[in-house]
């Protein structure tokens, strides 16, 4: 479950399923709906009684649709029973939570309480009208600054500005999009397989094939503006062979939920700087050592 505390929002789980409704709430199907898809996305939280986090997701669910004038009907009676039945504060005592932290969570819950009991009608909501583009394809390669290891941080909206700092450019990321689509027909994600270590230099197309080593990568969102703000350049494209491709990665899943978290591309673009040792953290089976294992026998880089 991570952190926790008398605050509803205090764990961890908690803060990325607010994050979850939110994107989730962006979709443009009724209330009934967007459940189906936050119980697909945290299946064992939302469905299994035995679950952890089973309390917190109802409670957090039930408290973002009222904040969002969305009124279920199912959402609201699961969270009124949470409440009143103790059940959050009887899972609170089992895990050691002292006197004064179980009365602010009371409180905190009787706010809840009100807070969906008054949610009677629903309120419109800004709602995506189409799908979200998709910005790049499988086999584009893509480079983008970066700065020990990582690219610019996209959620800042001044240009190479971070905590009132400039980003200072040390070197150059690169990635080949290997596969990308949309969740719930709505939202755009996009797996990149990056290059393991930071180039000094921007590389030609060409540089890339033969021995570099390549590192899979967890799915993630990038929308137009975080497109632009990480300064993303497509530097040609590749051919691959989804055959060869399922042979290195026999389950690789799509990014639906990386989607709905609103889990944005940015993090999953770093490499190691040049010269320093490769974090212990990434799995070997994660990495190959050339683009051949996965590319077309007959393909040809196009420019």
């Amino acid at each position: 479950m991570g952190t926790w505390g008398s605050g509803l929002y205090s764990g961890d789980f908690a803060m990325d399923l607010r994050t979850t409704v939110g994107a989730v709430a962006r979709l443009p199907y009724d209330a009934d709906r967007l459940v189906d898809i936050l119980c697909e996305t945290e299946p064992g939280a939302a469905n299994d009684s035995t679950h952890e986090d089973h309390l917190t997701f109802w409670l957090i669910v039930a408290d973002q649709f009222a904040k969002r004038g969305i009124v279920c009907d199912r959402v609201r009676e699961n969270a009124l029973q949470i409440i009143d039945n103790g059940a959050d504060i009887a899972r609170l005592q089992e895990l050691g939570m002292n006197e004064p932290g179980l009365r602010k969570r009371r409180n905190q819950l009787q706010n809840v309480r009100t807070r969906i009991a008054a949610a009677n009608a629903a309120k419109p909501r800004a709602v995506l009208k189409k799908p979200q583009p998709l910005l790049m394809d499988v086999g584009d390669v893509i480079a983008y600054p970066i700065r020990r290891g990582a690219p610019i941080n996209p959620y800042y909206t001044t240009i190479r500005m971070e905590n009132g700092r400039p980003w200072i450019q040390d070197g150059w990321g690169v990635a080949v999009i290997i596969d990308r689509g949309r969740a719930f027909e709505f939202l755009s994600w996009y797996r990149p397989l990056t290059m393991a270590e930071a180039s000094n230099e921007k590389p030609p197309l060409d540089s890339l094939r033969g021995n570099v080593r390549w590192r899979l990568q967890q799915p993630g969102t990038c929308s137009a503006s975080h497109f632009k703000r990480m300064e993303i350049e497509k530097i040609g494209s590749l051919a691959i062979d989804p055959g060869k491709l399922k042979n290195l990665w026999p389950r690789l899943s799509p990014g639906t939920l990386h989607a709905a978290s609103d889990i944005s591309l940015g993090n999953n673009l770093r490499a190691t700087p040049h010269g320093e040792e490769e974090p212990k953290r990434f799995k070997r089976q994660d990495l190959i050592t050339s683009l051949e294992q996965m590319l077309c026998d007959e393909h040809r880089p196009a420019t």
